[in-house]
This record gives C-alpha cells, structure tokens and sequence, in this order.
C-alpha cells in the first residue's frame, strides 16, 4: 500500500464559522476551529459530527398516484483501473489542472480536460452493459500517515500521465463534426410494450448509421459533405424514424413525430464552439462560477503519485458505488438527450457561498439525516456514505448552458418540474467508504477541494455526461417508468 506524506498544512475557511444555510428543508450551521487557528496535522475536529447525535432532516416528496417509482442501476465498478485527474472538461473545458484536486472516474475511459462528444463516444468504458457515460468526483484522503498505514484501504494503482490521450481529444475536438438531434429523448413516455423491441433495434439503427457517417468526416472535402455525407445520413434515418412511426402506429396508438430526428448537419470547429443547444457541447468561453486563471492551471501539473499541492494523502476508494437512475414523484420520466451535462452542488461553495452547496454526508443506515458542512462520525458497524442526488428537470432542448445550471434544475420540494420544463431521470450517486473509525474521530478523512476552499465539506459535488446509446437510455426509461427495479 502507498502511503503520501502530508506536504502542507490546511488552513481552517474563517467564514464558514458563521454561514448558516438551508438545503433539504434542514438548516446547518457551518463551524470552524474554535480559535481560528492552523493545526499542524491538518486535522479540523470541529468538522465532523457523531451522525448519532444529528436528528432527522430527510424530507422526500409525497409520491402521487402516477409517480414513477421504477430503478435502474449501472454496474461501472469502483475505479479499479486508477483513472484519475485534477481535470474537468464540463466546468473548465480545455483547462489542464482545471480543478485543482483529484476527480475519482468510473465509466467513460478517456475523460480529461478536452474531452468533447466525439471523444467520449469513441471511448471504451468500465460499466458493464456498455455506458460510455463520464462519472466524476472528487476523491476522498486520509491525511494522517499512522492512521493510513493501520487500517487506509488499499489505494487504486496511480494511472500514467493522460497526456496522449488529450492531445488526441484536443486533435479531435478542432476537427469538423457531425451533429444530429437526438432521437430517444423525442420518444412518448409511455412506449407501447409490443412496439419496445422493434424501437430498440431502430434505435441501435439509428447509432450504426450516425457513427458510420461520423468517420467519413474527416476525409471528406469540406465542399462535397452534403452530399457525401449529410444527405445520405438523413436519408436513412427518415427511413429508420418512420419505420419507429409505425411500430406504433401498429399498437393502435398515436405515433410521435420522429422527423425532426432526421436533421443532421456537418459543423466546423469554430462554428461549434458557438453555440450550447443540443447536439453541441460546451465551449471554452462557458466557463463554471469561480474559474481560475486559465495559464495558472495550465501550468499546474499533478505529480506522479496524484498529489496536489493542498491535496495530499492515501486516496480512499469506494467500498460502493452505486449509480442508480430513478423516477419521479409526480409523473413519468422522459429521456436524457445524449451528451447532457449535469452538475451537483459546487466545488467552490465556499467562495460562491452556498448558494448551490448539497447536503451530502451520512453513514450507512442513517440515511435520514445528511449533512451539508460537516464529515460524519459513524457508529460501528457503519460506514462514511456520500449521496449526491443530481437535477432533474430539464428545458427540453439545450445539453448545457454558459453556468452548466440553468439547462436542468432541481425540482421544487414536491417534486414538480417548473414550467418549460420535463423531468428526466434522476441520477443518484452514492459512495460509501470504509473508513476506519479512530481516523474518523481524529478527524483525519477529507475531500479533495480547490486550495483557497480548504477541504470544506460544503464543497462536496459530482459531475455527469450523458453518453448512453439511444438503445440503453430507451430502456432505462422504459425500466423507470414501468416501475421495474432493473440492474445492468
């Protein structure tokens, strides 16, 4: 097992000690060292609590007779191929070090700075059934070398240096690109169960076709794309769409209109970088609130054994990861688009105040009572659990917005979209971590985080790019919406 050396002290957030913020219907006061002062050892007891002694604070919506009570949960193991890095390629695009902590990865394989939709879609991945979708946050440490070396898990073997891997991206996301709409999230809620199987083959049609046109790209004149490529590639998917319009049709229901699926375009770089609607990604100009100085973090370089300066110590992996996408309680769910972005709380909370801040923090059989500003103290028998519940009302058109918010919000505390709105499934992430109990009341564990925010657990946050198939995001919207309990 590795074990780091801590190389700098933390420095105690002064303001946090009299912010108070409401998240969840539970209030929580934010506390600080009682003298204000730096500890040598980098240990804040005064950040953790003794879950046992919290009350209650979970309030859930009141489910309604059409709510969506079906789950589906993806199997993307636990990081065991090491995939880390300080990057974030949703809030700071292209930015090398954008983050400035370590962002534990499941799922996609490629993801770093200049990760784009092409990319990512080209990449392999560790979930079982075939999501390519990026899963991402930021790693937890025991900071303390005794306590590490007596009960730390065993660490994920550190990856090599990604650099090939965005220089590739960043190759790739300067090149033309095929946009076309996505299809699965134009689908009903309600797809008829003798028309599931022939949507799904089309479905899986429809991705065959996109991504054959998809390689010709490249090698095709700028001049003789549309009718090399645009042309063609529309051609077959109206012939897809309208064979989907007949499957239901032959259940004797209403057929959506598909058509608008069919309207694909070839977009040069420059022109894509422009816009923030579906089927584009996010430009380097949206940036997340509090970006840094783009050359600084550029500049800044993890070392070789993944610690970053106010951010070292022997990375816990999860013991559970838990990836599971669940309905709604007022109604059905509609399809995410493919390449969505989503963000949960805010890894500068501190800075931004809490705003946008989750409470995230429990331990396993305490699921009632989560914390927002404090790391719990666990009985025995429990272990350190953080439950990151993502937005899920989205505007029905755009896969990202200039803050990376306002495309997919929170619904209100009933559970009900805003108006414009549709609820899409709910992403919860949840980690659990066995964190040995004395480090956990020498108050030794902590989340990796921006320097200037010091291992604030209000910073605590999660980040998620949609690149399911057409085909699986189908099924898992049929899974929710059924009330199925499916697992993949």
């Amino acid at each position: 097992m590795a074990i780091h050396r801590r190389k700098s002290t933390i420095w105690l957030t002064a303001a946090a000690a009299a912010m108070a913020v409401v998240a969840g219907g539970a209030a929580v006061v934010a506390i600080s060292s009682s003298d204000g002062s730096a500890l040598a050892d980098g240990a804040d007891k005064s950040l953790f609590v003794d879950i046992t002694k919290v009350k209650p604070n979970v309030k859930k919506p009141k489910q309604q007779n059409n709510a969506t009570t079906g789950t589906f949960t993806v199997d993307c193991g636990r990081n065991e191929n090491g995939h880390f890095n300080p990057d974030n390629f949703i809030a700071q695009p292209g930015v090398r070090n954008g983050a400035q902590h370590l962002h534990d990865y499941v799922g996609n394989l490629s993801t770093n700075a200049d990760s784009n939709n092409q990319s990512l879609q080209a990449a392999g991945t560790t979930c079982k059934n075939g999501d390519k979708s990026a899963y991402f946050w930021p790693v937890v440490r025991i900071i303390d070398e005794e306590e590490a070396a007596e009960g730390g898990q065993e660490q994920a073997p550190p990856k090599k240096d990604d650099k090939a891997q965005q220089d590739k991206d960043k190759a790739v996301k300067n090149q033309a690109q095929l946009q076309c709409p996505d299809v699965a999230s134009l689908l009903p809620e309600n797809v008829p169960d003798g028309a599931q199987a022939e949507i799904d083959k089309e479905l899986e049609n429809i991705e065959k076709v996109t991504e054959e046109a998809e390689k010709k790209v490249a090698s095709t004149k700028a001049q003789d794309r549309d009718n090399v490529i645009v042309g063609p590639t529309r051609e077959k998917r109206a012939a897809i769409l309208n064979r989907m319009m007949l499957a239901f049709s032959r259940q004797g229901v209403q057929a959506p209109d598909l058509n608008p699926g069919a309207a694909c375009a070839v977009k040069d770089a420059a022109a894509g970088e422009q816009g923030l609607d579906n089927g584009n990604e996010n430009s380097d100009n949206a940036q997340a609130e509090g970006t840094e100085d783009k050359q600084n973090q550029n500049n800044a370089e993890e070392n070789a054994e993944n610690e970053l300066e106010g951010n070292e110590g022997e990375i816990q992996r999860p013991a559970v990861v838990d990836l599971t996408f669940r309905g709604s309680p007022v109604g059905k769910v509609t399809a995410m688009p493919k390449f969505l972005r989503v963000l949960y709380g805010d890894a500068k909370a501190g800075q931004n105040g809490p705003k946008n801040a989750k409470a995230s923090w429990t331990c396993s059989g305490f699921e009632d009572k989560v914390l927002m500003d404090k790391y719990p103290i666990c009985p025995q028998g429990s272990d350190v659990k953080r439950i990151h519940d993502f937005p899920s009302c989205w505007d029905g058109k755009n896969i990202d917005s200039a803050n990376h918010r306002d495309h997919i919000v929170f619904p209100d505390a009933n559970g009900k979209c805003k108006q414009g709105f549709k609820a899409v499934p709910q992403l919860r992430i949840s980690l659990t971590y066995k964190i040995p109990r004395d480090v956990q009341q020498a108050g030794r564990y902590l989340v990796d985080s921006f320097p200037e925010e010091e291992h604030n657990p209000l910073t605590d946050h999660d980040d998620f790019a949609n690149v399911m198939s057409q085909k699986i995001m189908n099924r898992l919207v049929n899974c929710v919406n059924s009330g199925k309990k499916c697992r993949e």
